[in-house]
Parts: structure tokens; C-alpha cells; sequence
């Protein structure tokens, strides 16, 4: 550390040293990193549930109901199980709501098969055409967005953590954290068409 030395004279008093200790307030990204690895991590892990021909629930995330004056996730109404390969069971927690699950279903226009019985909804996976292979990749895209969406509240996040440093520490600080997002955005996008391959061939 550099320590610059100044001296005053003060008419007849005695020279008085001054040293003035600068400190570079440097902004480490590792933490942030970690975060972003995270995201990263999570969306393979959806990617990996995702099977051409083979009932996957995930294909439901984004099914909204109407429960009790609120939209919710079908997820958070029901269990979600693989009855079979090409089959998933939808088990609602109320039973009074099976009619409106398999609507719910119908209308999301997934491409899939809806039985309904007195115990819940059975979804039927029918062979992939190539409709249905553009469905299961609008899917991919909407986890891709999620995960995108994660990375930027996570950058605003690390920003607000810059507040107190020197405006200079600031801009950098802002320019080690966009090169951090633009990397992990690469390599979302590097995770989704990966996928979005597996799936169309």
C-alpha cells in the first residue's frame, strides 16, 4: 500500500505530518458467481426431466388453475406422478377440483391426451410429431425465461451491493458483474440448445 506523506507549516507551530491512507475498495464476484452457477444448475436439472415420448411433468408447469379466488399452479394443487411411461396421474388434494384441472389442461393446448376418473386426471403422452416437439420446446423457452429472469434479480441484487464504494470502484464493480451475467446468459442459451436438439431429432 502506498502511503502519500504531505506536511503544513502553521506560522510558528512545529510541522505536522499528514498521512493520508488511500484503500482500493476492490468488488470480488465470486459470491455472485456461485449464484449464477446455481441458476445454471437448476435449469439442467429441468432440462434433464424433459424426455421426447415419455411422460414428463414438468410439461404442466405452466398450467394455472382457478383454487379458492386465486390462480395457482396446477403443481400446487395436486400431486403430479408417472403412472407409466406415456402416462402422468394428476391426483388433486380436492377432489372437487377435477373437472376444472382437466380444463385447465385442455386449454393450455399441450398436445396431450385428458381422462378423468373419481380419483383425479390421468394426461396421456401421445407419439411426437412434429407439433408436438414444438410444444415441448416452447416449454424449454419458457424455463430458459425463468432462469433469465433469476439472473437479472440476482444482478440487481449485486448492484445495490456497490452502493458505498467510490464511484469509481462503482463502474467497475457494474462492469465485472454485466460480463458475469452476459457469460451466464451464453451459457443458458448454450443449455437450451443443447435440449432444443435432443428434441427436434
Amino acid at each position: 500500500m502506498y502511503y502519500p506523506e504531505f506536511s503544513l507549516k502553521l506560522g510558528a507551530f512545529e510541522k505536522i505530518d499528514y498521512i493520508v491512507e488511500y484503500k482500493y475498495m476492490s468488488y470480488n464476484t465470486q459470491n455472485f458467481k456461485n449464484e449464477l452457477k446455481k441458476t445454471e444448475e437448476w435449469l439442467s436439472k429441468e432440462y434433464s426431466q424433459v424426455h421426447t415420448g415419455r411422460a414428463t411433468p414438468i410439461v404442466l408447469d405452466s398450467v394455472m388453475i382457478e383454487s379458492y379466488g386465486s390462480h395457482m399452479p396446477l403443481k400446487n394443487v395436486a400431486g403430479i406422478t408417472i403412472e407409466d411411461p406415456k402416462t402422468l396421474r394428476v391426483a388433486p388434494w380436492d377432489k372437487n377440483q377435477i373437472k376444472e384441472i382437466e380444463n385447465a389442461i385442455s386449454a393450455a393446448d399441450l398436445g396431450l391426451s385428458i381422462v378423468s376418473d373419481s380419483d383425479g386426471v390421468r394426461v396421456i403422452f401421445p407419439m411426437l410429431t412434429t407439433e408436438n416437439r414444438a410444444k415441448l420446446v416452447k416449454v424449454l423457452k419458457e424455463k430458459l425465461e425463468d432462469a433469465r429472469i433469476t439472473v437479472r434479480k440476482e444482478r440487481q441484487v449485486e448492484i445495490e451491493k456497490l452502493t458505498d464504494l467510490p464511484e469509481d470502484d462503482i463502474k467497475r464493480g457494474k462492469e465485472d458483474i454485466q460480463k458475469c451475467v452476459d457469460e451466464t446468459n451464453q451459457k443458458l442459451e448454450a443449455i437450451f440448445n443443447k435440449k432444443e436438439i435432443d428434441i427436434m431429432n
